[in-house]
Order: C-alpha cells, then structure tokens, then sequence
C-alpha cells in the first residue's frame, strides 16, 4: 500500500479520549498502538470485522492495545443496546471480553433469553447479571459511549480510531495492519 493512501486514511480526532481507567481494553495500555472500536453488537459488519481485529490483537501482540466502545444503533439493532449492556453487566463481574466474544459470535441469537444463557455459560452470578438488565443498570454507560460516538462523528459501526485519529480505510485485514503500523504517533 502507497504511503499516500495511507495519509488519505486519517480523519478526525476522537472527541472523548481513550481513557484506560474506563474503557474496556486488551493489551497494555502502554502500547504504541491504541485500536479503538465503536461497536454494535448485532452488526452485520462489526461481525464481519470482529476477526480480522483479532488477528490483527494476535500478529501484533504487544505494539497494540484494542479498546471497544459500545454504539448500539437503536433504530436498526432492536437488541443491540440490550446486548450492550449485557456485555457492561458482565464486566461487573470481571467477564467483560468473555460476553463481548459470545456476542459476536452469536449476532443473530441476542435476545433476553439467549444473554442469560450466555452468562451462564460463561460463570456469571446469575441474579445479580438477571437485576442489572432488568434494572437498566448500564443503559447509561452505553449511552455515554453512543454520545462519545457522536461527538466524534460516529455514523455506523464498525468505525474505527487508530491512535485517537479516525481510520477511514478498508475493514480488510492487510489494509488495517498497514495503517496500524503507520499510523501517526500516539498522543499522550
């Protein structure tokens, strides 16, 4: 890939910083490359995307940080908020990537029934999971991320940042590991 499509790759900044202390993130925060997601979970595309970005965690392990962002689009995904905050309950409960895996492999099958399966399965405590969803106990925090997404142009999903700077090439796995590793430097 030209280095000149490369530069062409580069869009704005991301408007709510990546914050370690509140994202959810795999790979050391110290890493020289933050992949940044905003999401939904019944997605067609952020399926199609979920592993190439493994692999990508995979090939360049330590050089890369990944930080997920719920952006449920409510109006297409009738299930994606509530898997959203499915995937917000779990991390309560220290299994935050465990219900976010389970979800992308399981897009068409989220409804209320299928997220208490999936807690299960993955050792929730079943009730206190069951009283965060019926309580609406994350609805807000997927909702910040949403208006985190907004701020910062987030129209569909999947959308990515790389380095805190929109990424506006291809969702193909060798077009992303070349951004990803000519990305502009980290801020910060």
């Amino acid at each position: 890939m030209e280095l000149n499509t490369l530069n062409n790759n580069w869009g704005e900044a991301l408007a709510v910083p990546t914050n370690f202390s509140r994202d959810h993130f795999l790979g050391s925060a110290t890493a020289p490359i933050v992949l940044l997601e905003y999401g939904d979970y019944e997605c067609p595309d952020c399926g199609r995307a979920y592993p190439l970005l493994e692999e990508l965690r995979t090939t360049l392990g330590d050089q890369l940080v990944f930080v997920f962002r719920h952006f449920p689009q409510y109006a297409v995904h009738t299930h994606a908020s509530m898997a959203a905050q499915a995937a917000q309950a779990a991390g309560a409960q220290g299994k935050f990537w465990e219900m976010h895996n389970l979800l992308h492999r399981n897009q068409r099958n989220l409804e209320t029934p299928d997220l208490t399966h999936y807690a299960l399965q993955i050792g929730l405590e079943i009730y206190k999971f069951e009283s965060a969803l019926d309580g609406g106990a994350f609805a807000k925090r997927v909702e910040e991320d949403f208006s985190g997404g907004q701020r910062s142009g987030v129209r569909g999903t999947p959308t990515l940042f790389i380095n805190d700077r929109r990424y506006h090439g291809a969702v193909e796995l060798e077009a992303l590991k070349a951004a990803l590793l000519n990305a502009p430097k980290r801020v910060g």
